[in-house]
């Protein structure tokens, strides 16, 4: 039985990725082919020919202009998924289609709707505005995945994980001993920890980026929408210094950490992970450093994950895993997702 929610929004691609050529990922289990067309537009159906099943992104086949050309015996698909030509015959079988995917671009990133079409609401897509705002420089990557989504998932809701495992990076003892606050918005849908560190060694990744020295203020403020966007809002900021009643905050640096946790399959994902800063604002210096940090950050916890992965799929039936305090975050996460997954139904064949 599944345990990947459907009928929900995921980050299928960077805005950047999908060009006018053919593009292929597989989200959720389902082979998904992705273009731009001419206008700029993003089209994305099913990655199989109706005729014999071929891969659409598979060469010989091509773009020409706007239209798919399939590469195995010639059946021709609009941007709409309806199939225009057939190879020997001026008839087209009324079944020669492939369903377009909802989709939605916004915040840098190309959304695609797995799931009843007709429950695909724009609205429920949770927001990162940083991601493309002028006021703020941001570098990004995705890393594949060889474990199941929800793994991930565990990770990014109980960051003490940074002292032992990004020591030298992020890790700094203070996260490990710090306690964490963890609210649920039930009706939003949203899982919300808080770790506010008010006298912390400042790590390298930030002591590099912000000029920070020594003792500094770093709260770590965590944002989970399930099932896919994940915000960490990082504030760094001299020891003592707190943002002013109105909200402003002009004597600490900012950072914003997104990860898009897509599945690829039940083991596997597509981590999607960017840094947005309101400082050092178009720094070449700055960015590579950021990215290259982050980037290692990152294969960290995908190793680590790649392993436990396989420690799960082999473990005797009926092991019980212990959870403690650090774990209410997480523990919340997965029983949204939980519930997310429970109304499974049996979805509308694309092709």
């Amino acid at each position: 039985m599944t345990t990947i929610p459907r009928d929900q929004w995921y980050v299928a691609a960077y805005s950047t990725e999908i060009t006018h050529d053919l593009f292929s990922r597989t989200i959720c289990g389902e082979p998904i082919l992705f273009w731009r067309t001419r206008r700029g537009e993003v089209t994305a159906v099913p990655d199989r020919c109706v005729h014999r099943r071929f891969p659409l992104s598979q060469a010989p086949s091509r773009l020409v202009d706007d239209q798919v050309v399939c590469g195995y015996h010639g059946f021709t698909y609009g941007t709409d998924g309806k199939c225009v030509s057939v190879p020997g015959q001026s008839r087209i079988p009324r079944t020669a289609r492939l369903l377009p995917y909802p989709l939605a671009e916004q915040d840098s990133f190309v959304w695609v709707f797995i799931g009843d079409p007709a429950k695909a609401d724009t609205s429920r897509i949770p927001r990162a505005p940083y991601l493309d705002s002028p006021d703020y420089t941001a570098v990004r990557g995705m890393e594949p995945l060889k474990a199941r989504y929800s793994l991930l998932v565990d990770n990014l809701l109980d960051l003490s994980h940074e002292t032992y495992l990004h020591g030298g990076y992020i890790g700094t003892p203070e996260v490990a001993a710090t306690p964490t606050t963890t609210e649920v918005d039930e009706d939003a849908g949203i899982v919300y920890v808080s770790r506010h560190m008010d006298d912390a060694e400042c790590p390298p990744f930030y002591a590099k980026s912000t000029g920070l020295e020594g003792r500094i203020a770093r709260w770590q403020d965590i944002e989970y929408t399930p099932p896919c966007l994940y915000k960490l809002h990082s504030r760094i900021a001299t020891v003592g210094s707190v943002p002013n009643p109105d909200g402003s905050d002009p004597d600490a640096f900012h950072v914003e950490v997104v990860y898009a946790i897509t599945p690829e399959t039940e083991h596997s994902t597509h981590d999607f992970w960017s840094v947005a800063r309101d400082f050092a604002l178009g720094d070449g210096a700055v960015s590579k450093f950021l990215a290259e940090n982050n980037c290692t950050v990152v294969l960290q916890d995908v190793e680590a994950l790649d392993v436990l992965e396989q420690v799960i799929l082999h473990e005797p039936e009926g092991y019980q895993e212990l959870s403690v305090n650090i774990d209410t975050g997480g523990l919340a996460a997965r029983r949204m997702l939980q519930r997310m997954a429970a109304p499974q139904q049996t979805r509308t064949a694309r092709a």
